[in-house]
């Protein structure tokens, strides 16, 4: 206690002159007896002599003193006297006329806090009455400094949860309040409208809602001072994500409505650039019908700096809008995307690796492709009364298709689901349960089926016969004969034209088959039953597909009348979720009228469909790419655009990657060399959105492009080499084999970091591929690193041979383990440089840490080259083998076995060692190994 530690800064001039030459600029601390000590002192106890020189007349003691209280409060917390009387000089020095100690003294409140927290049980009695006012003070100090560093206290003991709720309520918020009133100064307003702003995500909801909103709300509308709205603006996301959706819908949208109409271009500005947290908070409902065309008037601002914002924020606003049960991807913790949700992911990832029922969206394995039932209250553009209801887990298409019209086939259920005039290329698929998909073998995970995303799903044709037959019965009876031979002659025309389309998907699909059979029953039908004209000709190519025999219905044991109405429902479903027609008149002209446009108008028309977001926001945003926005609204707006556009293809889901691709492919040929740099470095995450089969169409030749561009191109491709690859298939994936090659080879040589990084991609590489193919294709290349001419991606490389020789053994590939290891001693062994040898014995090293090579081949193939290296000449190669000897080699179990024939050889080698002339060679030679490193003998003879 006699002793009380101070902090020493850089007042070293100042130590001078009190006694301190004994103290050099290296001390971390000092002790308060040398401040103490000055000739001429009377001698007093520590607790007096420390109130003496606390309050002094000279600054400089006062400073001392306020910098070292944490010290103080370690040596005087004991005795409860003491430590009283320590608190009442902090009082003493938050009331000194100088600010510079009152600062100090400020500072040093957190970490006081936390010491006491941890030390003493009436901590909560002791902050609040002691430290809390002397925060709360200080947020009135007239002097700037003083103030701003109780602001940052402040906002520190409410991040590390030190302030308790009933200060916050009684105490902290009062004082915000006060300085926040209208007739308060207009600097601390300012001031405290930002405090009150940073503390809402730190404090309870309901103190914000109670306490703090209201405030924040009228000085939203403040008309006295532009700075007061604009800090506003600026954190208004803050406090709509501390607040919830209910009451930012119900108080902060209409002050957030005003903000973005503010004559002030700097409140437009920055409402834009929170837009995104803004929307974040609200309902499907108000992101689409208020905020969309709210953001859509920021976009067309008069301001050009506005309009800079707007955009920038256009891509993570459109972002809000995904909805993870209908692009069937949530994304986890760490920001990485997954297919499963992140809590049934988890548990997925501790299971063998099947997935279970409940690991998807909607019980089923299809969900992982399947896009879900849309978010609730969610309208479509152009639907001011009705809402498009996906049921049953029904995905969007990318057919092209108008409004369809009822039909006699059409059920109750689906009378009730209608589609708008943009929502309209939205056709149902089979319910998930009894997809084909869910009928074929293996893991879910594997299965994709381009009915999904290809062309208009076909419909589920297997139910709903009996509703059909009522319904058919009724109809029959209200049908004259002349009508009857009339639709049956026009249905078997378009059953005709529908079977030629269906021609080219029918190969290895089995649900176009399923199809096709019930349509050629159909038409073999309508040709029976039509007596005035003659046989109609199947359509080439069906003759391959079996038909169902009639007499099959009296196996299942079901009528054939029943068999034949169950035909012509499927028939009806079909030709309306291919081309639906008119049911009044049975024509087909809206088929007839598809079949007659060219391919290019389709593809302009199909680039239009989606109803996810409203299309004035996809407009705009594929705008981005187009030069004149570089003139009118910011040069880098193409690489703000690349930079989003991943994000804005997750709110889409992969069944609207029309609506991007083309822009992504402008993107991609973009002249300037930062917007291809930022495809690249993201086109990872673009092919999980997309999958795989999209990613080989569209991603593959744009990622082919990137591997032949510029290194600042080709870095961002390389990163991620690992993550892309894995997500094509194998055959697709072996095309890159020879081409990894390419990377070894960069525009500027001294770009180390390249080859680096090539070589920590190729580690995780390995198990993307065979042995066979690592022997002749990634073994080379490692081979070629290992030999750089910087010693990093050396040292990198040695790791990624012993990888591949881990590859090989671990696959029981053992002939090209033999060769591989035959080769390192060719090339490393009997190099004539000095770091080749070097290099050996650190991969013989690496190989028995890995335990990657069994022992029996070690020590038949490894073991002698290594041991032969102790009478190498260069002292750097006998280093690393004395450590590879004795901190490795000796620490395993195997090589201390007594019974071991290779034990004595290795053990004489490392005496020969412990003589060497060189110190460093005798020392690591003889230094103990690492206990931790000791294995049993069983757990490295496993893989013998």
């Amino acid at each position: 206690m006699a002793e009380i530690p101070l902090y020493f800064v850089d007042l070293q001039d100042d130590l001078d002159d009190y006694g301190f030459e004994d103290y050099g600029p290296d001390c971390d601390s000092m002790r308060l007896t040398a401040f103490l000590d000055i000739p001429g002192q009377d001698e007093l106890p520590p607790l007096a002599r420390l109130e003496k020189y606390a309050f002094s007349d000279n600054i400089f003691n006062r400073q001392i003193i306020a910098r070292g209280l944490l010290d103080i409060f370690r040596d005087f917390s004991n005795n409860e006297e003491d430590f009283l009387t320590v608190m009442e000089i902090v009082v003493r020095l938050s009331e000194d006329a100088e600010p510079t100690v009152r600062t100090e003294l400020l500072e040093q409140i957190p970490p006081i806090a936390t010491f006491l927290r941890e030390n003493r049980p009436d901590f909560p009695v002791v902050f609040s009455e002691y430290l809390i006012p002397v925060v709360v003070r200080d947020l009135t100090d007239p002097d700037n400094q003083v103030r701003k560093s109780s602001q940052e206290v402040l906002l520190i003991l409410l991040e590390q949860d030190l302030i308790f709720q009933n200060d916050i309520e009684n105490r902290v918020c009062p004082i915000l309040l006060e300085l926040s009133a209208p007739e308060s100064d207009d600097e601390y307003r300012a001031e405290a409208v930002s405090i009150i702003c940073k503390m809402a995500s730190m404090v309870s909801k309901s103190t914000v809602e109670r306490l703090l909103l209201p405030r924040f709300c009228e000085l939203c509308g403040d008309g006295k001072l532009f700075q007061v709205r604009k800090v506003c603006a600026t954190n208004f996301g803050d406090v709509c994500h501390a607040v919830g959706q209910e009451a930012t819908e119900k108080f902060l949208l209409l002050k957030f409505f005003e903000l973005c109409s503010d004559n002030v271009w700097g409140m437009r500005k920055a409402c834009a650039e929170c837009f995104m947290a803004v929307s974040y908070n609200t309902s499907p409902e108000v992101r689409r019908t208020q905020l969309s065309p709210l953001f859509i008037r920021l976009l067309s601002d008069p301001c050009r700096w506005v309009r800079q914002a707007a955009f920038q924020s256009l891509g993570p606003f459109i972002s809000t809008f995904a909805n993870p049960s209908r692009a069937g991807l949530y994304i986890r913790e760490d920001g990485t995307l997954s297919m499963r949700p992140p809590r049934q992911d988890l548990e997925a990832d501790s299971t063998s690796g099947s997935p279970s029922p409940g690991a998807y969206g909607n019980g089923s394995p299809t969900s992982l492709t399947e896009p879900v039932q849309r978010e609730p209250g969610l309208r479509v553009e152009g639907t001011p009364a009705e809402t498009s209801v996906f049921q049953h887990g029904h995905s969007p298409s990318n057919g092209l298709t108008e409004n369809p019209k009822e039909s006699p086939a059409v059920t109750r259920a689906d009378e009730r689901t209608r589609l708008s005039p943009e929502s309209s290329a939205i056709s149902e698929l089979p319910p998930a349960s009894d997809s084909p998909i869910n009928r074929r073998p293996g893991n879910s995970e594997d299965v994709f089926s381009n009915v999904l995303y290809w062309r208009t799903p076909l419909p589920d044709i297997s139910k709903d016969m009996e509703l059909f037959l009522s319904e058919a019965r009724v109809q029959e009876e209200g049908c004259t004969r002349v009508e009857t031979v009339y639709d049956s002659c026009v249905a078997r025309n378009e059953i005709q034209k529908v079977l030629k389309s269906l021609q080219e998907h029918m190969v290895n699909d089995p649900d176009v088959q399923a199809q096709v059979q019930v349509l050629s029953a159909a038409l073999r039908a309508a040709q029976l039953d039509s007596t005035s004209e003659p046989d109609s000709k199947l359509p080439e190519g069906l003759n391959e597909v079996p038909v169902s025999d009639p007499g099959s219905a009296s196996d299942n044991q079901i009528p054939a009348s029943a068999s034949s109405s169950q035909n012509e429902l499927s028939v009806a479903r079909i030709l309306q979720s291919t081309g639906p027609g008119d049911a009044q008149n049975g024509t087909s002209d809206h088929l007839e009228t598809q079949q007659k446009l060219e391919p290019t108008v389709l593809e302009e028309n199909k680039s239009n469909l989606q109803d996810v977001i409203p299309q004035p926001l996809l407009d705009e945003f594929v705008s981005m790419t187009d030069p004149a926005r570089a003139q009118t609204v910011d040069t880098d707006i193409a690489k703000q655009c690349a930079y989003s556009l991943p994000g804005v293809a997750l709110a889409l889901g992969r069944q609207n990657w029309h609506c991007l691709k083309g822009t992504y492919e402008t993107l991609a040929s973009d002249v300037q060399w930062k917007v291809r740099r930022t495809l690249a470095f993201s086109i990872h995450e673009l092919a999980v959105i997309l999958g795989d089969q999209l990613t080989a169409a569209d991603l593959v030749p744009i990622f082919n492009g990137f591997l032949k561009d510029l290194d600042e191109v080709r870095i961002g491709v390389l990163k991620h080499l690992y993550d892309f690859l894995k997500l094509l298939r194998e055959d697709k994936r072996r095309e890159y084999l020879y081409q990894l090659q390419e990377f070894v080879v960069t525009d500027n040589n001294r770009n180390w970091r390249f080859r680096y990084e090539l070589a920590e991609q190729l580690i995780l590489i390995l198990e993307l591929y065979n042995p066979n193919d690592v022997y002749d294709y990634l073994m080379h290349i490692a081979l070629r690193l290992c030999a750089d001419k910087v010693s990093e991606v050396r040292w990198i490389s040695f790791k990624l041979v012993v990888a591949i020789l881990q590859k090989f053994y671990s696959n029981s590939a053992s002939a090209l383990g033999l060769n591989f290891i035959n080769e390192l001693i060719i090339r490393f062994r009997h190099c004539s440089k000095w770091v080749g040898r070097q290099a050996f014995a650190f991969i013989c090293q690496a190989v028995v840490s890995e335990q990657c090579v069994p022992v029996d081949q070690f020590v038949e193939h490894l073991l002698p080259s290594l041991l032969s290296l102790k009478s190498d000449p260069v002292p750097n190669v006998r280093v690393l083998l004395a450590k590879a000897l004795r901190q490795t080699l000796m620490a395993k179990a195997y090589f201390r076995n007594a019974g071991n024939p290779h034990l004595e050889v290795v053990k004489e080698t490392v005496l020969a060692l412990q003589s060497d002339r060189d110190q460093d060679v005798s020392f690591f030679a003889t230094l103990e190994p690492k206990q931790q490193n000791i294995t049993d003998t069983a757990g490295l003879e496993k893989q013998n």
